[in-house]
């Protein structure tokens, strides 16, 4: 990966992410922040839950967009923000786990549009369990 273009991506992406009140409604921490690279986590909530126990895929999807979006943020230019214009999710399993971890990596960074991924895992005291995948294109604009 190449060096971010703005050396100060990290603190404009933590800044940014305690900006999203819907994260914090969530319950969702910024636990990494590297270049091309995110770490989103959020914890099971009762509340958050779909009609069968298992954590909404609106939750998983929400927390994966925002992964994806920030590790395309950490390779933007200063005085640039960042919105999805196209995602895809796979849901692979079931979501039930007391801690679920988004994993964001920047796979093509361009001028304009950014390719990223973001795994989502349910985390036990067993282990990891990838729960879905996300595909994310990511557009660069200056801020208003």
């Amino acid at each position: 990966m190449e060096a971010p273009p703005n050396p100060d991506f990290e603190a404009v992406v933590r800044e940014s992410f305690a900006r999203q009140t819907f994260m914090g409604a969530l319950g969702a921490t910024l636990d990494e922040v590297g270049p091309g690279r995110i770490v989103v986590s959020v914890p099971f909530r009762a509340e958050h839950a779909q009609q069968n126990g298992f954590l909404h895929a609106g939750v998983l999807t929400s927390v994966a967009d925002s992964a994806c979006g920030y590790a395309a943020l950490t390779m933007a230019p200063a005085g640039f923000d960042v919105l999805a214009v196209e995602f895809k999710i796979n849901l692979l399993r079931p979501a039930l786990a007391p801690r679920f971890v988004a994993r964001a990596q920047v796979l093509r960074a361009g001028r304009t549009l950014t390719a990223a991924r973001a795994d989502v895992f349910g985390v036990t005291d067993g282990g990891e369990e990838l729960v879905a995948a996300m595909m994310s294109t990511v557009i660069a604009r200056p801020v208003r």
